[in-house]
């Protein structure tokens, strides 16, 4: 009876082992379960619609100015101090007083805009991407802030300059 019930042990821890040989070449896979995103939570595992009014930093540059904004003409924004593929847009509001455009910021950065000069003829506005003064783990993604910068005056027909600067902190 002991002995049975050894044996009866024995084949049931065995049970649930298999041996299978693999073919040489050949590999088994290590798991079946499907794979699981590998963004953190509330994270969008997509890059979010421009068009769409999230709250937050668009993911990509937007087209269009904001509802009730008036876009400026490309040939009035000169963005020769932009690094490339830096977004470009601007547009007016609040009688031209009032000038938006996209900054550029990722990971621990934080974008921001500032009037660095006013003429007859030109706006300077220098965007700003600051960084924290220690490094730290941040996330690899880019964002395009919305900011805007309040003029002296109505832009009219002056000319945009766009700059570029990063900081830390």
């Amino acid at each position: 009876m002991i002995g049975a019930g050894v044996l009866l042990a024995a084949m049931t821890a065995c049970a649930g082992q298999e041996t299978a040989s693999t073919p040489p070449g050949q590999s088994v896979p290590t798991s079946t379960a499907p794979s699981v995103p590998t963004t953190a939570p509330g994270e969008p595992t997509a890059p979010l619609d421009p068009t769409q009014p999230s709250g937050e930093p668009e993911r990509q540059p937007a087209r269009t100015p904001p509802d009730g904004a008036a876009p400026v003409p490309a040939a009035q924004v000169d963005a020769t101090g932009l690094v490339q593929d830096y977004p470009t847009m601007a547009w007016t509001d609040d009688g031209g007083k009032t000038v938006g455009v996209q900054g550029q910021e990722g990971g621990c950065g934080k974008a921001s805009a500032e009037v660095t000069e006013q003429s007859d003829t030109q706006v300077v506005i220098t965007l700003v991407e600051t960084q924290p003064p220690k490094p730290a783990q941040c996330t690899m993604d880019i964002r395009y802030p919305k900011l805007t910068v309040e003029l002296a005056k109505p832009l009219g027909e002056r000319k945009i300059v766009l700059k570029s600067e990063q900081r830390t902190k």
